[in-house]
């Protein structure tokens, strides 16, 4: 889905564009983007950004965050997976374990899980970039 069939230019636009889920939404399923999304909202299920994730303080996630830099206030019940900086602002619940290269948390922040920090380099694919490398290493050992 993304990537195929875009131009560079396309691809330029798509990664610099915003997504927001305002306050009062809730969304049940889950969100891939190549570009920052900022949730004021609900969210139940996975959340992955290539880009950077801003999680307000009145959000609510219910899933695993993998992003490249998040900046959480809000309130997240899962697994958060940053590949770079991880911000945490005083109104920031974590229900769950973080992997994170680089950690700041703020007087008030609580983290109810394990935390690993570190040169942690995690490759933040969408489904159709794991599918498309799958036909890929199938097609090679053929």
């Amino acid at each position: 889905m993304f990537g195929q069939g875009h131009s560079k230019e396309d691809m330029a636009e798509i990664i610099k564009a915003s997504t927001i889920i305002g306050k009062g939404t809730t969304i049940e399923g889950n969100i891939e983007t190549l570009g920052n999304i900022s949730v004021d909202g609900k969210l139940i299920g996975n959340l992955r950004t290539k880009a950077k994730l801003n999680l307000g303080g009145a959000a609510e996630v219910e899933g695993n965050i993998m992003a490249q830099n998040a900046e959480i206030a809000g309130h997240i019940k899962g697994v958060v997976e940053v590949s770079d900086l991880l911000i945490l602002k005083p109104s920031a619940v974590i229900d769950g374990d973080i992997n994170a290269n680089k950690l700041k948390v703020e007087e008030g922040a609580v983290i109810n899980g394990n935390c690993k920090m570190g040169a942690i380099i995690l490759d933040i694919n969408t489904e159709s970039e794991e599918d498309e490398r799958g036909r890929e290493q199938k097609e090679k050992s053929a």
